[in-house]
């Protein structure tokens, strides 16, 4: 189930907000600028569908999107707990980092914590199967897949290079809860 817990920056213990309403979700972020919606398949797919098969069943919303925002490149990222580098890769998104683009995902399976520190507040948007969320350039955030991933999620870019990320310096992820 896709949750919303907004802190202050200075306190990761106590929620201002903590909801699983997929409608306040989305009102609350996109009072903040960020996109956040449901999608669904257009085609059944299951754990082995293919990359091809998966960009054809979200292929109405992916093309809406490209025709909104511009994006360029599309594809499909998908991590087992058995990855050899899964604890590289979820360092790698750990530190607070920004973009020169959005970072816009879809998550077709399993799920990730988007933690985005906006002002004096920290958004952490649990994604899950069905969700996208699309974090504007610039934006300080930092991703967690958890320590035995399992997901796969549509990307989209408007930088054919795909994902470059500016890291800020800050501690502020490490005091902020994790996914297991």
């Amino acid at each position: 189930m896709s949750q919303l817990r907004i802190f202050t920056d200075t306190d990761p213990a106590t929620p201002l907000v903590d909801t699983t309403d997929p409608a306040l979700i989305q009102a609350q972020l996109h009072a903040v600028g960020i996109q956040f919606e449901q999608w669904h398949a257009s085609a059944p797919l299951t754990a082995d569908s293919t990359a091809e098969q998966i960009l054809q069943s979200y292929a109405e919303p992916i093309n809406r999107l490209k025709a909104q925002a511009g994006y360029q490149a599309v594809d499909v990222i998908s991590l087992s707990a058995h990855h050899p580098d899964k604890v590289a890769l979820r360092q790698k998104f750990l530190a607070e980092h920004r973009h020169s683009e959005d970072e816009v995902r879809f998550f077709v399976r399993g799920q990730g914590l988007f933690c985005l520190h906006l002002g004096d507040k920290v958004y952490q948007v649990l994604c899950q199967q069905q969700d996208l969320i699309s974090v504007p350039a610039n934006t300080p955030h930092w991703f967690d897949m958890g320590s035995q991933p399992d997901f796969s999620a549509i990307r989209l870019f408007t930088n054919p290079d795909g994902w470059v990320a500016n890291y800020t310096g800050s501690d502020i992820a490490s005091r902020f809860a994790l996914l297991p």
